[in-house]
């Protein structure tokens, strides 16, 4: 079939697999154009079909020369449909792990469940033995708790007030005032269930009452904090509140994981194209100027190299993991300097439909967003026939 990008929203109902395959080779030759990093050996990635989860499994396989086990939900092609951006990045990645004679593996299925979790342990004890590196990398706007059987969902809400402000509809470039109510103590209980520390916990748990999560395991997850024109809708509303339960379930794992000479880290972010991203309100107009600065400041980075990054300069750079006062490791300080700040706030104040092109870098948000399913890629032929379904290697 012919694949064309479909878009319902924020999202894209297709995929194309040789785009997608295309830009996971960017990613693997970008990694091993650097120094080598001298990191984990045996690496879990749960959410490791797409951004920082597929960043750190390609960063630690060809980065670090480790063996990697992914987990994913399984969204195969069928005759006529294509399969997720998530499934072909995934099958990509094995294929070239393979080839460079690295072991590596899929676990697909639900991450919050527990017959998911028993089937990685059951993995890694196979083929791998034990892991020193969990990275925890779950997006998701549902999770059914596995010991109640209750279903919560999450919403991206502020708190304490309604909040108005800029939006960017990306697809058209039309720029309005959008105004979201605030979120209740239900709402705020069931994202925090779904995106706070929770399912995090019992993944360490599982892995370390099947006995392999090595001794001086490192763990970490991802939040967000970001500038004052994004904080009422992320870190001040519901989401934080999330993204707060997560930081202080990293601290207690750190002194579980510590007594047996092990470590778990929140990893602070910069602000990507993403398709979580791209759902949030308001977020997508601050990215689009944020994007026009740190380009023109020669700062910008992607998934791959703020995870590069993370490992070369942060976590296996030897000696104690640099961290802010709470605890956190900081990549996202590119993004936090006040000369970065001041200019998006200014670009803020300035931008409308009118001038957003000028003002902003809403073109290449629009390039990221397609990419992320595999289109607008350099060198693919989306004219070509192409057959969506692909098989990946070592899937369990």
């Amino acid at each position: 079939m012919i694949i064309k990008p479909r878009t319902r929203g924020f999202i894209c109902t297709t995929a194309h697999p040789i785009g997608c395959a295309a830009q996971v080779q960017e990613q693997i030759d970008y990694i091993q154009a650097r120094p080598a990093v001298q990191g984990p050996r045996n690496v879990l990635v749960i959410g490791a079909s797409a951004g920082y989860g597929l960043a750190a499994r390609i960063a630690a396989a060809f980065g670090a020369n480790a063996n990697t086990v992914g987990v994913y939900r399984p969204s195969e092609g069928k005759p006529g449909r294509t399969a997720s951006a998530g499934w072909y990045n995934s099958a990509a990645f094995e294929r070239a792990a393979l080839a460079a004679g690295l072991k590596s593996f899929s676990v697909t299925g639900d991450a919050f469940s527990a017959e998911t979790k028993a089937k990685a342990v059951e993995v890694i004890r196979r083929e791998l033995g034990q892991v020193d590196l969990v990275v925890y990398s779950v997006a998701s706007a549902r999770r059914t708790d596995p010991e109640t059987g209750e279903t919560y969902n999450s919403v991206l809400k502020p708190l304490g007030g309604a909040y108005t402000n800029k939006t960017v509809n990306f697809h058209t470039g039309e720029v309005s005032m959008v105004t979201l109510e605030p979120g209740s103590e239900q709402d705020v209980k069931e994202t925090v269930a779904v995106m706070g520390g929770d399912d995090w916990q019992l993944w360490i748990d599982a892995l370390r009452a099947g006995g392999v999560l090595a001794d001086n395991a490192t763990t970490i997850s991802y939040s967000y904090i970001g500038s004052r024109i994004t904080q009422p809708i992320y870190r001040e509303g519901t989401i934080g509140q999330a993204k707060d339960h997560l930081e202080a379930t990293a601290k207690r794992l750190n002194g579980q994981l510590g007594e047996t000479g092990g470590r778990a880290f929140v990893t602070v972010s910069k602000a990507l194209v993403t398709q979580s991203s791209s759902a949030i309100p308001v977020v997508p107009l601050y990215i689009s100027a944020l994007y026009k600065v740190m380009k023109e400041k020669g700062i910008h980075e992607g998934c791959i190299e703020q995870t590069y990054r993370l490992f070369a300069e942060r976590l296996y750079a030897g000696g104690d993991v640099p961290v802010d006062e709470e605890g956190r490791i900081r990549i996202d300080d590119w993004e936090m300097r006040p000369d970065v700040q001041d200019e998006v706030a200014r670009l803020w104040e300035e931008v409308t439909t009118d001038s957003i092109a000028q003002l902003t870098d809403l073109e290449g948000y629009r390039k990221e967003f397609f990419q992320l399913f595999g289109f607008e890629t350099d060198g693919v032929d989306y004219e070509a026939d192409v057959d969506p379904i692909v098989d990946v290697p070592n899937v369990n």
